[in-house]
């Protein structure tokens, strides 16, 4: 079977880690993913299109018949972080690690993260909007959890200063309502990070298209890419979602604004940090989307982001 990456996969990776680095890695993907399948002795019934960001998904069964997800992402993805974060919630309100046949529990030893099986193609976008921000909302309260002890996932305030590094770069090319922008979401950073109220296990990157139909739950949430942090970061990113549809609607700036407020809360978070960190975040995937091309996506961010 031809295990050609999704171009999905390769766009977003290209843009993450550059294109030389990406293409490095995506040349060897096939026989990575032949190495992976056949470690686990599996037969592959379909690749996942378009799928994930950080890695190759594919549908497998297993010798005994367990029908389960196999993905194999690069190295410089941090697979291993997504491995922790998963092994740690262990299937509360998460996707969870499947045993390698034979070998107990998955140490990460062998080539792809192996993972129960869910419904790749149903996800809470499949659902009207606001139910599917309260199946959005009662699964990700489930992954705010106690990082395990000894953890080595990064904090919000490093992740996002790497980020905050490169966004004025980006953004000094572009008109003065761009760079007034960018100046709003850092100085917002920094007053967020100087005042951070906890330190839990977050997701990473939650959003209705990482929650996916499954057997044991409703919901379960799939690919993160965690770090430690207040809560408030966590939904930033979910309170942008469908921003297409916002931004086209008339009512679009007051739809946001409330948005945020209903998340907040709903799930006891403060409403103007979680203002704060949405602002950042949009902005900063914005600025990044303008950079990469993708003016029409950049544009529509930042717009969303001088509503907040």
């Amino acid at each position: 079977m031809a295990f050609e990456p999704p171009r999905r996969l390769v766009r977003a990776l290209g843009e993450a880690h550059g294109e030389a680095v990406a293409g490095d890695w995506l040349a060897r993907l096939p026989e990575l993913a032949r190495e992976a399948v056949a470690a686990r002795k599996a037969e592959v019934e379909r690749v996942v299109a378009p799928g994930g960001r950080s890695g190759l998904v594919l549908l497998v069964r297993l010798p005994d018949g367990t029908p389960a997800t196999l993905k194999v992402a690069p190295p410089f993805a941090a697979p291993g972080r997504e491995r922790a974060a998963l092994a740690h919630w262990n299937g509360w309100g998460a996707v969870r690690v499947l045993g390698a046949p034979g070998d107990g529990p998955d140490t990460g030893d062998g080539p792809g993260l192996l993972l129960e099986r869910l419904s790749p193609d149903v996800t809470l976008r499949s659902l009207p909007e606001a139910k599917a921000l309260l199946e959005a909302a009662g699964t990700v309260r489930r992954l705010w959890v106690e990082p395990p002890a000894g953890h080595g996932f990064e904090s919000v305030a490093d992740r996002t200063a790497r980020q905050a590094a490169v966004m004025r770069d980006r953004a000094a090319p572009e008109p003065p309502g761009v760079v007034a922008l960018v100046t709003a979401a850092l100085e917002a950073r920094e007053a967020l990070v100087a005042d951070a109220p906890e330190c839990l296990l977050l997701h990473g990157c939650f959003r209705q298209g990482k929650v996916l139909s499954a057997g044991r739950a409703p919901w379960l949430a799939v690919g993160p890419d965690p770090l430690v942090g207040e809560r408030a970061y966590d939904l930033a990113r979910l309170a942008r979602d469908r921003v297409e549809d916002l931004v086209a609607a008339s009512s679009g700036s007051a739809a946001a604004r409330r948005r945020v407020g209903r998340l907040a809360d709903s799930l006891e978070v403060d409403r103007e940090r979680l203002r704060g960190w949405t602002l950042f975040r949009a902005v900063e995937s914005g600025t990044r989307a303008l950079a990469a091309g993708r003016r029409q996506d950049g544009e529509v961010l930042l717009e969303f982001a001088a509503w907040l």
